[in-house]
């Protein structure tokens, strides 16, 4: 009885962002065990689940494909990008995560929320980014509000092992003292 209650895992949905949505696609078929038959061939459920949730100008592009280890490669060639568009991709990445700044007025929460975004897709295009920098340039790029909390932290935290969510709750507990 306890499967009746069960809420079956939405199919991911091509964007055309192809790093995430493949993170997520893989999940899903690993979690209903159908990524071994997508590696090897024997694969119609899996090319069913494929099929399922790509936008109808995109499924176009790939009905002639007779497995799903063909979609899916078909669809990382084209919407992966080669090496040269993902270096491309990365150095864009990097510059916006190097002139990130909290906006006067934004909220902790919002500008982790930024900065991780950008951190993880670093991550995704293969920069090998710690989570040290990424507390290093939150404490840099506070506004002037959080110095004396910045000023504390770094007095009597060890930066290197401080974990991204303890900042972030130290910020969020100091954030709401202030207002």
């Amino acid at each position: 009885m306890a499967s009746e209650n069960f809420v079956q895992p939405a199919i991911p949905r091509f964007d055309g962002h192809y790093d995430h949505w493949s993170l997520l696609m893989e999940n899903f078929l690993r979690s209903k065990e159908y990524w071994q038959e997508a590696q090897k061939l024997k694969d119609l459920k899996a090319k069913n689940y494929l099929f399922q949730d790509i936008d109808r100008s995109i499924l176009e592009t790939i009905l002639c494909k007779d497995t799903s280890k063909q979609i899916w490669d078909s669809m990382k060639k084209k919407y992966q990008g080669n090496t040269r568009a993902k270096r491309v991709q990365l150095q864009a990445l990097r510059r916006e995560f190097e002139v990130l700044q909290m906006k006067s007025g934004e909220s902790v929460s919002k500008y982790f929320s930024r900065t991780m975004t950008i951190a993880n897709k670093m991550r995704i295009h293969g920069e090998k980014l710690e989570d040290v920098t990424i507390v290093e340039k939150i404490l840099r790029s506070m506004t002037p509000k959080f110095n004396f909390v910045i000023c504390s932290i770094e007095e009597s935290k060890d930066i290197d092992t401080l974990l991204i969510d303890e900042l972030q709750n130290s910020l969020l507990v100091h954030e709401q003292k202030i207002t």
